[in-house]
């Protein structure tokens, strides 16, 4: 298995490639959202633009490790870029951080082989990526759960399963098959990884499911209908299945908090600019005790997700597993997500639930956020465990 390696970066130049960023997204990126959300013809050139000029200015893939082709900034620096690229619902799109999770997977457990086929485009940003876990007939947040099998018959894989919330199935070039190829072993030791290129015979797009108002959200229903790869498309180890896809995952969870600070400062910024400028009962909005409060609150709130997601690279960067950190920063962003955008819009009032802000379309998307990559009661129970059995070292703070 192959290792994460990243280079060192001082406090100038992190702040430096920050500020790129910020001029990039703020200027270039969100600018382009009305036409980006058409999801038409013209929509998709106009995201190939952006990619290509991220490439030419410098800014692309630059979380990636730089053995595959990225630009090797750790996970605590890049925690700071990510910040201000998940200010757009487009940010990871354009600057290819998008296919982080799956390229790292790839580059841990991929063999050669794979890698030349799979990784290369995926960090060129020349193809999507696609993860089959989930399935509708069993708890999403029991892995252990998953019905979808594949049996050896000679030099090939034979796969059939039914799996929905395969994010971005619609557009990929494969599909990371998550599957019970040793059905008596013990549970977390059944599944295996089975990467299945999505023109293979039987993969079925069944749909993309229609998700809180949006059929644009590519979260895809496939069935897996005697489906054959060849053998040598096993990701890893057999029965190694939930270990990859919990090492998938961590460095994943982090990605997403990291995206939901860029999401809750450009919310909080909108509901700063509107209280300053709405006039209503005697005074302006900003004047007003309770506006004031939503003000002080969401700072707070934002600062210490911050803070924690940053103590969690951190962690991350020293090897350590960060298992308490992640879950602790999952459910509290996830949470401060909400409470943020939900300040945004009751101080909007009546604009803030149409389409002339963006905050609608954000407020979707963080109720999301307590679901997916495991939901929060699912991390609140990760957390408490582990504390009720070692109060005195489990601690962020020990």
């Amino acid at each position: 298995m192959s290792e994460l390696t990243f280079r060192d970066v001082g406090a100038d130049e992190v702040a430096q490639i920050k500020a790129q960023f910020k001029r990039f997204i703020d200027d270039e990126v969100i600018p382009a959202e009305p036409e980006l959300f058409r999801y038409d013809d013209a929509s998709t050139a106009k995201l190939q633009e952006l990619k290509s000029r991220a490439k030419e200015i410098g800014l692309w893939a630059l979380g990636h490790p730089e053995e595959i082709g990225g630009g090797g900034l750790p996970f605590l620096a890049f925690a700071e870029m990510n910040e201000v690229i998940g200010r757009s619902h487009f940010g990871q799109m354009v600057v290819g951080s998008l296919s982080m999770q799956d390229s790292i997977m790839l580059h841990l457990y991929a063999n050669d082989e794979q890698k030349d086929r799979w990784l290369k485009p995926l960090v060129a940003g020349d193809i999507y990526p696609s993860v089959g876990l989930t399935e509708p007939e069993v708890a999403g947040s029991d892995p252990t759960l998953m019905q979808t099998s594949a049996r050896l018959e000679g030099d090939e894989w034979v796969i059939n399963g039914h799996k929905w919330f395969t994010s971005g199935a619609n557009k990929a070039a494969f599909t990371t098959v998550f599957c019970d190829t040793e059905p008596g072993a013990k549970k977390h030791a059944k599944f295996s990884s089975i990467i299945v290129p999505t023109d293979t015979p039987g993969y079925e797009l069944a749909r993309v499911v229609p998700t809180m108002g949006t059929t644009h959200g590519g979260h895809c229903e496939i069935w897996l209908k005697d489906v054959r790869v060849p053998k040598g498309n096993l990701l890893g180890e057999r029965g190694a299945g939930f270990v990859i896809a919990q090492r998938r995952l961590g460095p994943g969870r982090i990605f997403h908090c990291m995206r939901w600070l860029g999401q809750a400062q450009r919310a909080f910024e909108l509901m700063c600019e509107w209280a300053k400028v709405r006039y209503a009962h005697g005074s302006l909005l900003a004047e007003k005790g309770e506006i004031q409060r939503y003000v002080a609150e969401s700072a707070a709130e934002i600062q210490a997700a911050r803070l924690m997601t940053f103590d969690a690279a951190r962690m991350l960067d020293r090897g350590d597993e960060a298992r308490v950190e992640i879950s602790l920063i999952k459910f509290w962003g996830a949470r401060m997500l909400h409470n943020v955008i939900d300040r945004a819009i009751q101080v909007h009032g009546a604009m803030g639930v149409t389409s002339d802000t963006p905050l609608e379309q954000m407020y979707r998307e963080a109720r999301y956020a307590r679901i997916y990559d495991g939901p929060d009661e699912v991390h609140r129970m990760v957390v408490a465990r582990r504390l009720i059995k070692d109060p005195v070292n489990n601690p962020p703070w020990a």
